[in-house]
């Protein structure tokens, strides 16, 4: 377990003392914390920045740990890592606010108000950050999605909102939370990933890459599945990196994760319903509206339900080039997935109508794959080459193979081509991107050794 003591060594800017989750020190800061409240006008604490109201608010602090200290002795460290933490608990969000100032964690997950977790280079660690109690971590809830026009209480006991670094926030409280208040935080990195960081992390290889990125000028329509934390996402935002400047696009989500680089881009979020449940925009709504704005190219962050048949027929009339994710485990899983979510819409629709919609609308199926030590991989990109009786046709193009796990437990294995040339290879060298024919070798590209340690995983 990640002491807190030992983060603050490891280069992040400040942490609690070591016995930051004794009954003590919460005692002593929540004291502080409520004697600063008592004499400061929160009002005015509203309309002033962090910067500008922290030196006067740590000498009060100061002299209220001159007073504690008569009766509890403390030292220069703990007096500062109590002024930070109460800082923390006025201008930010607490105990949390340690965890989203270090760069090299990608989830925060609160299971409990004195359980929380991080996810970092791909592995989950156990953190010493503890909130008070289940209010202590409730207040903190309430920050975070009022923020963002939410609500949250027992007849609205589960929560989407947004960070104002754009990481994306999950709450579910009692009673659908049976230990308290639980909390989940997907981050996401300030430094963006780009394409050839995807060969440096050795998560697919450059043919791989050149050939989605061919694909992308192609104008083919991707579809991105995996599971959850796979890295479907960042794999979204670097194909779309691949589509020129002067394209529309027009991105639909859930909540808010795409960060495109390009100019020419509209983005759109879908709104929960009101106190009252009524107001709310659905994805299919999204989509609907989206054909009306002339885009170039759609991209739908996630399909989860309905709106998988608008961004089909989007597809198939003449928004070539659309780009989606979905959560399955397999390419193949992945179009029975869509199967079930058209069905959702209830226009009985024949089954094999169905199947010739999405043989005909998606060109590729890429797999990622979060591995057993944290590493993400592009696992299998294949072709969609259309119906054989009632099923859908699909080749696989390229392939990760696992071979083992070494010593230190990181996965070994090779990424290869499987010897089929993609029919959509000759679409590729119109558009202008020749393929070279050695590409599609099963010899090609072999990699048995695992990742370089000091590599991060994608």
């Amino acid at each position: 377990m990640i002491s807190l003591e030992q983060m603050v060594v490891s280069s992040a800017p400040r942490t609690t003392v070591a016995d930051g989750r004794s009954l003590g020190y919460q005692a002593l800061k929540g004291r502080v914390h409520q004697e600063l409240l008592n004499r400061l006008n929160l009002d005015r604490l509203t309309r002033v920045s962090r910067a500008d109201a922290e030196p006067e608010i740590r000498s009060l602090i100061g002299g209220i740990l001159d007073r504690e200290s008569q009766t509890m002795p403390l030292s220069m460290f703990e007096r500062e890592t109590i002024s930070s933490d109460v800082l923390d608990e006025l201008f930010g969000l607490g105990p949390l606010e340690l965890l989203l100032k270090d760069p090299s964690i990608s989830d925060i997950l609160v299971n409990r108000a004195d359980l929380v977790y991080v996810e970092r280079e791909g592995r989950i660690e156990e953190t010493d950050v503890v909130f008070r109690d289940d209010k202590h971590l409730m207040q903190i809830i309430e920050r975070i999605v009022s923020a963002v026009g939410r609500r949250i209480d027992e007849s609205t006991p589960m929560v989407d909102a947004r960070l104002q670094d754009g990481s994306r926030v999950n709450v579910i409280i009692p009673p659908l939370a049976l230990d308290g208040p639980a909390m989940s935080i997907r981050r996401f990195r300030t430094d963006r990933l780009g394409a050839d960081d995807l060969v440096t992390r050795e998560s697919l290889t450059a043919p791989m890459l050149d050939f989605l990125k061919g694909a992308i000028g192609a104008r083919l329509n991707v579809l991105v599945s995996g599971g959850t934390g796979a890295g479907k996402t960042t794999l979204l935002n670097i194909l779309s990196s691949f589509v020129a400047g002067h394209e529309r696009m027009v991105t639909i989500e859930d909540a808010a994760e795409l960060t495109l680089r390009q100019r020419h881009v509209v983005r759109l979020e879908t709104r929960p319903p009101n106190i009252e449940g009524k107001g709310a925009v659905k994805q299919r709504q999204l989509v609907i509206n989206a054909l009306r704005m002339r885009p170039d190219r759609i991209i739908v962050g996630e399909v989860r339900g309905e709106e998988a048949l608008d961004m089909l027929q989007a597809m198939n009339t003449g928004h070539d080039g659309s780009l989606t994710t979905i959560h399955a485990n397999s390419p193949r899983d992945a179009l029975y997935r869509l199967d079930t979510m058209i069905a959702m819409a209830n226009l009985n629709i024949p089954d094999k109508a169905v199947r010739q919609q999405v043989a005909s609308a998606i060109n590729l199926v890429i797999q990622v794959t979060r591995l057993s030590d944290g590493s993400r991989r592009v696992t299998s990109i294949s072709e969609i080459t259309g119906m054989e009786q009632d099923v859908i046709a699909m080749q696989e193009i390229f392939a990760f193979q696992q071979t083992g796990i070494d010593q230190a437990g990181r996965v070994i294995g090779r990424f290869r081509a499987t010897g089929i040339r993609p029919k959509c290879a000759d679409k590729i060298a119109t558009a202008g991107t020749p393929l070279p024919m050695d590409m599609f070798s099963h010899v090609h590209s072999v990699n048995e050794q695992p990742p370089s340690p000091m590599r991060r995983p994608l």
